[in-house]
């Protein structure tokens, strides 16, 4: 005889107390035997029973704690390179505001061997000459002093980068990523080293990326609170290609505004002039900054931080993580003008906007506008963009083949990892979306469940009430959603 509802939520409550009963450790319905009508019925009973949500609709703020002050160069400052004399200057302004004698600090021994820790504890690949991390840990200590004595006596230079190829998510074309040598990144880190310093306290404050202290959710809280205020006209830029098309001229002019060590300039001018070999062809770029060198991404914002100023002094409100960022205005006509002058600005600094990504978008509209990562539109929902979410189903995908060998509570495992990684960044998301993720996922834990039954066929209705959520919850898989319910309930404590 059918179960009645009473006996459906003991034996949930027994899935949820690690007590999966009957089937593929699973729960089995018998339906009762009767007319159409009657089964549909029960059918109709259980799939309410099944979309009962048992979490608060609400969505997780950007601002969900009180954001402190980034800290401040002193806190983060690396003390093998930056004295207590060098601090003063940094926060009194140096004597005609350019640093004059800094390569001796590049090559001190101190900082080369905090450099290589780093660089070490990174780990990362091996470049074109085959020397691991783990190689260069094991002569850690010649490998430092002779990278000292080169850059002392300066007969250091770097080697090629080797270059390769990562797919785009959701297009067929790639993004080229250089290697450095683990020498050379070790180098670049000392370098970074002494330059993050005196560029960092230059920079605007709503330039987010790559930036101690600063992050992804601090400009999405920026984005949240201008929204909130009323600047739904949203300048979406792109520049095309950035990173592989500054002008190097153009770049160490602006390096040179800092610094007059002609020696640290060299150093810079060598990184940015690198070989590179694919395997194939080596060339020297005459444009651009290698993806994946150490140095890049504080030359990115280097050459970027006039943009940020131009901006502000017009009167708008820009919000940058390296080359993403998006101009907040009130009105369409002012975004208008805001794209206008920064269509000026980028032509006169050697760069191109992409013509097809680069738009004015309305938050209020159902298309909205993307920002790392997020989607925002009709004025309070949050989404991840598709192709976010269609790199997380590709990598579950990955980890749950209906033909997988490992038991299901391995696959569970190693389904969390996913989960947990993806919902720390998209935690601010609407609700909706950890909802159907939770369903589409226990779908593919069903599939797995139905071969191993050997079942024939397609998956169907009554897989979903022979395996119920709570029998997953037993098994130890991350729901989204509770997670989701968990935070917003935090928030509003």
């Amino acid at each position: 005889m059918g179960t009645s509802p009473e006996e459906r939520t003991s034996r949930n409550e027994q899935y949820a107390q690690g007590s999966p009963l009957g089937g593929v450790r699973g729960l089995v319905v018998v339906m009762k035997p009767g007319n159409a009508g009657g089964a549909k019925g029960t059918r109709k009973r259980e799939g309410m029973q099944f979309k009962r949500r048992d979490y608060t609709p609400v969505t997780v703020p950007f601002a969900a704690t009180p954001a402190g002050e980034p800290p401040s160069v002193e806190m983060w400052a690396n003390s093998t390179v930056w004295t207590e004399c060098m601090l003063t200057a940094l926060r009194n302004g140096v004597r005609g505001g350019r640093w004059h004698t800094l390569y001796d600090k590049v090559w001190k021994l101190t900082n080369l061997y905090a450099a290589a820790r780093h660089v070490i504890e990174n780990e990362g690949a091996a470049g074109v000459d085959h020397v691991t991390v783990k190689d260069f840990d094991q002569r850690l200590s010649d490998e430092v002093r002779q990278l000292s004595s080169a850059l002392c006596n300066k007969s250091y230079k770097p080697q090629q980068v080797r270059r390769t190829l990562i797919a785009k998510l959701g297009s067929k074309e790639k993004r080229p990523l250089g290697i450095p040598t683990v020498r050379d990144r070790v180098v670049q880190t000392a370098l970074l080293h002494v330059l993050e310093p005196i560029f960092d306290v230059t920079f605007h404050e709503h330039s987010y990326g790559f930036r101690r202290g600063r992050g992804c959710h601090h400009a999405l809280e920026r984005v949240e609170a201008l929204l909130n205020a009323g600047h739904t006209f949203v300048v979406d830029a792109d520049l095309k290609s950035y990173f592989d098309t500054i002008p190097h001229d153009r770049l160490l002019k602006r390096v040179a505004e800092q610094i007059s060590d002609s020696s640290v300039l060299a150093l810079v001018g060598m990184f940015l002039q690198q070989g590179v070999f694919d395997g194939l062809q080596a060339w020297t770029p005459e444009e651009g900054t290698p993806q994946g060198g150490v140095i890049s991404p504080l030359l990115a914002n280097i050459y970027l931080n006039p943009l940020d100023y131009f901006l502000h002094e017009q009167g708008f409100e820009l919000v940058r993580y390296a080359d993403d960022f998006v101009v907040m205005c009130r009105t369409r006509a002012e975004a208008e003008q805001a794209l206008e002058l920064i269509r000026q600005w980028v032509t006169e600094n050697d760069l191109t906007l992409h013509p097809t990504k680069t738009r004015i978008a309305d938050a209020n509209d159902a298309e909205g506008f993307a920002f790392l990562g997020y989607v925002f539109k009709k004025g309070r929902i949050r989404e991840p963009r598709e192709k976010s979410l269609k790199k997380l189903k590709t990598t579950l995908k990955a980890k749950t083949p209906r033909q997988s060998g490992h038991s299901l509570d391995v696959i569970i495992r190693d389904v969390n990892t996913t989960l947990r990684g993806w919902m720390a960044y998209f935690r601010h998301c609407h609700w909706s979306e950890f909802r159907d993720l939770d369903g589409w996922l226990r779908d593919r834990l069903r599939a797995i469940l139905r071969k191993r039954a050997h079942r024939r066929g397609r998956a169907r209705l009554r897989d979903r009430f022979e395996w119920l959520p709570a029998f997953f919850t037993s098994c130890g898989l991350v729901s989204l959603s509770q997670l989701h319910s968990e935070l917003c309930q935090s928030c509003l404590r």
